[in-house]
């Protein structure tokens, strides 16, 4: 597998745990990462995921992995940030995160794979894109489900 091979791999699993979330978040692309031999995808939530409905948020994903055979690595359950972390049977690391104001970061980072150029991804963003843009702005899109109770 090469890197370019790597980050549509990465996005196929973006893609993914994103169409199981339901009600649907907008998101937006984070930046695509490479090193010397991995490359990684980020998503940023762009849906206001409320104090009240992130444990929630975090458990829907936290299942969708376990259902698809990851690895769960570790789980931050700090109460303002936490973070899941697992890794799927081909040795991707994949990584839910919770950040400042609340905004959710999905990342996928691959093994070690053979040097290539890299692409942009191809999958269209559920909303703005963004695109130029950084960072990104604070998540600034309502949900009835997920925004509820948040100011």
């Amino acid at each position: 597998m090469d890197m370019q091979e790597a980050a549509g791999r990465a996005d196929s699993i973006l893609d993914a745990v994103l169409g199981e979330v339901k009600p649907r978040v907008n998101w937006a692309h984070g930046p695509t990462s490479i090193g010397g031999c991995d490359v990684s995808r980020m998503r940023v939530v762009m849906t206001i995921v409320s104090d009240g409905r992130r444990g929630s948020f975090l458990g829907l994903v936290d299942r969708f992995w376990r259902k698809n055979g990851y690895r769960i690595k570790a789980v931050n359950k700090d109460a303002d940030f936490p973070a899941i972390y697992a890794q799927t049977s081909d040795g991707f690391g994949v990584t839910l995160s919770v950040g400042g104001e609340g905004q959710a970061f999905f990342e996928v980072d691959s093994p070690c794979v053979e040097e290539s150029e890299v692409a942009e991804s191809t999958t269209p963003p559920n909303g703005p894109s963004y695109e130029g843009v950084y960072p990104l702005p604070r998540p600034n899109v309502r949900s009835d489900f997920w925004s509820a109770g948040a100011p």
